[in-house]
């Protein structure tokens, strides 16, 4: 059986707190990490390269990262979109696919086209998305 309900205590690896326990324990909900176990951080994981699209106002600023809260942090922004796992390569391939939208740099008019495909790759929180990617990297 199994059943929701808050951790005892916050996750070892994302600091999310809701939880999924069944016969074996508890889970987070948010990166899927078992609680109790703790992440080695001293064995390199794999860098999560991930493609951000960030509003501001009426425009969306499509880029790339391999540390999406550090880069994040330094771009003025109103709301995080969706994160698309990828590097350089799919970002250069998103500029082509909505380049009648560009408006400058790496933003671009949100239009139903561009809203649209974020609206598909969207997997509920970004944030909660690339917390699972990470947490697959330990595993």
């Amino acid at each position: 059986m199994t059943s929701t309900g808050e951790l005892p205590g916050p996750c070892a690896l994302c600091g999310g707190t809701d939880g999924v326990r069944d016969s074996a324990g508890w889970v987070c909900a948010v990166c899927g990490w078992r609680f109790g176990d703790a992440p080695d951080f001293g064995i390199p994981h794999a860098r999560v390269e991930v493609v951000y699209y960030l509003r501001y106002h009426e425009r969306i600023k499509i880029g790339t990262s391999g540390n999406p809260k550090q880069r994040l942090a330094a771009i003025w922004h109103e709301e995080v979109l969706a994160f698309e796992r990828g590097g350089r390569a799919l970002e250069q391939a998103r500029h082509r696919e909505f380049a009648a939208l560009r408006e400058g740099g790496e933003w671009f008019t949100a239009a139903p086209e561009l809203l649209a495909h974020i609206e598909d790759i969207r997997d509920g929180d970004p944030w909660h998305a690339y917390a699972r990617w990470v947490a697959d990297t330990y595993r």
